[in-house]
Formats: structure tokens, C-alpha cells, sequence
């Protein structure tokens, strides 16, 4: 008698239609998840998710997008806002909001997706609100995993692909110092998402994964990566914190809202140290990376090319 296959549990994601939360929903129904993603507007149907329309601020979409869901994947949230304000009300707030949206509707596992920045919370009003969701997640009394991934690269990223611009110009500028950084393919990240759903031991775990390079990598060697990746050898060059924040009112008046680099970001990016703590990688019993940094971005300098994005 052939056995039956285990229902996947259905999964309720926020971000869906961002960068990691595309490539997350894409795995997931890869793997037979039954997903269910909030949307801003309309999408196109797709098999295997049902889409629901809403939004963190609007509390009855957010028990729409639980009902019948057996896990939360928490990923939206905001990367650039006007004030402290504006980032804690997406993102501490809308945390907060998905918390009780999951208890009214019986959902105890609840993943949430932070970031490295709110180790340093003092830094930037970004790292500083993602700091109060991580609290906000772990007083909930819900069966929670927190993951703060490094810099995220991949197919779809519009954030690192300034950086890939710079190095096939040939000069990708660094903020200024010695600073060392992690990093992680988006699939490798979507994968340890996945992996934790299940695993008793995360619960209540907080992880940084990255890409397995000890110690990170330094700023001038993931410059020298970038330009391997284009078929450049781009100079690198160390800015100082006056320039970037001249550069950040600049982006601001040329681009609004839409600004790539600014006086929030310099903050951070001026920060010496955003390797993944070694204590806090997720168990190697659970997932280990399995895109190598080179090939990857290799792989997305492809992806851009084919897509137009980089010339």
C-alpha cells in the first residue's frame, strides 16, 4: 500500500512580492507548500497561492492572509522611511500588528525576518526599529524563530545592484576604515526559512546565517569580487563619512524617496563590523549555505545583464 505523502503546512507570507519574499514563495511551491501572500494590488493568479490583498496597517487583511495558515513568514517591512517614525510604524508596528493577526487566528509558529542591523540599534533608526520587532517578536508568546540575514544578493535585488553599476565603471566606492561584511545568496536564505519551520530547536532561536566565509569578507575583497563578477578589475576607494553624507543629501534631492544611500544608511554602512556572529550561525545539523559567494554573484551579474538592469 503506497503511503500517503505528509500535507505541508500552508504558509501565510508577508513581503511576497519584494525581493526575498519572491524567491521564498517560489521554493516553497517548489517544495509543496500551500502558500498564502499579502499583496498591495492585484497579482496575477499563480498555482499554489492565494494571494490577499492588504497591508501591515490594515489589521482584518492581516487575519484574512492567517485564516487557515499553519505558519506566519513575517519578511515586509521598511528599508527606507523619513523619520524614526516612519520606520518604527512598518516596522515595529507592523510586526506587532501580524503578531496578533496570527493568535486570532490559532497560528502559533511565527518566522520572523530581521536584520544584522539591529544588532547595532544605535546606528540607524533603521537597525533601531528592527531591534523593537525582534522584542516585540519574542515577548508574543508564539513559537518564533528570528533570523537576521547580512547583505542579501541575488536574481531581482535593486539595492546591491548599485554596487555591480560601480564595479562595471570600474571604481566602487567603500565607506571608510578596515570594515568587514557577511553576505548571503537569496536562495540560501529562503532555504534556512524553510528549514526552520519544523525544527523543535529553533524555536525561540535567533540566527545570522551567511555565506560560510570565516570571518567575513573585507570591503576592498567583496569590491574585488563585484568586479570579477562584471569582467572588471575595478578600482576601490575608501570614502570619507563627510563625503557619504554630502553623496546622501544629494541622492535625496535628486531621487526622493527613492534614494539609494542615505544619512540613515551612512550611519550604518560607516560601521566597521557587520560579519554574522559565529555563535549564532544556524546548527550545520539544520542548513548550510550552498552558494558560493564568486558564483553567485557571477550568477546575478548574468541575470542583470539578460534583464537589461546592467549594461
Amino acid at each position: 500500500m503506497a503511503r500517503r505523502r505528509k500535507q505541508l503546512p500552508t504558509l501565510a507570507v508577508t513581503g511576497g512580492t519584494g525581493f526575498v519574499g519572491a524567491h521564498l514563495i517560489r521554493l516553497a511551491r517548489e517544495a509543496g507548500y500551500p502558500v498564502r501572500a499579502l499583496t498591495r494590488k492585484w497579482q496575477p493568479p499563480e498555482e499554489g497561492v492565494d494571494w490577499v490583498e492588504g497591508t501591515l496597517d490594515r489589521p482584518e487583511s492581516l487575519r484574512r492572509l492567517c485564516d487557515g495558515a499553519d505558519a506566519v513568514i513575517h519578511i515586509a517591512g521598511a528599508i527606507n522611511a523619513r523619520d524614526r517614525a516612519g520606520f518604527e510604524a512598518v516596522n515595529a508596528g507592523g510586526t506587532a500588528n501580524m503578531i496578533d493577526a496570527a493568535r486570532a487566528a490559532g497560528v502559533r509558529r511565527f518566522v520572523h525576518i530581521s536584520s544584522l542591523s539591529a544588532r547595532e540599534p544605535e546606528l540607524s533608526n533603521y537597525g533601531w526599529s528592527k531591534a523593537k520587532s525582534e522584542r516585540i517578536v519574542a515577548a508574543s508568546g508564539l513559537d518564533w524563530t528570528a533570523i537576521r540575514p547580512p547583505a542579501v544578493y541575488g536574481p531581482g535585488d535593486r539595492e546591491t545592484l548599485e554596487l555591480f553599476k560601480m564595479a562595471r565603471r570600474g571604481l566602487v566606492l567603500l565607506p571608510p576604515g578596515n570594515g568587514r561584511l557577511s553576505v548571503i545568496h537569496v536562495e540560501d536564505l529562503c532555504r534556512l526559512i524553510l528549514a526552520v519551520l519544523d525544527d523543535d530547536d529553533s524555536r525561540g532561536a535567533l540566527y545570522e546565517p551567511d555565506d560560510g566565509t570565516d570571518d567575513g569578507w573585507s570591503h576592498k575583497g567583496f569590491a574585488q569580487a563585484l568586479g570579477l563578477a562584471v569582467g572588471k578589475r575595478p578600482a576601490a576607494m575608501a570614502m570619507p563619512r563627510p563625503f557619504l553624507a554630502g553623496a546622501a543629501r544629494a541622492d535625496r534631492l535628486f531621487r526622493g524617496g527613492k534614494a539609494k544611500l542615505t544619512k540613515d544608511r551612512v550611519s550604518y554602512f560607516c560601521h566597521p563590523d557587520w560579519v554574522a556572529t559565529p555563535e549564532l550561525h544556524p546548527p550545520a545539523t539544520l542548513w548550510r549555505p550552498e552558494v558560493a559567494t564568486p558564483d553567485g554573484l557571477a550568477a546575478t551579474a548574468a541575470w542583470y545583464r539578460a534583464e537589461r538592469w546592467l549594461k
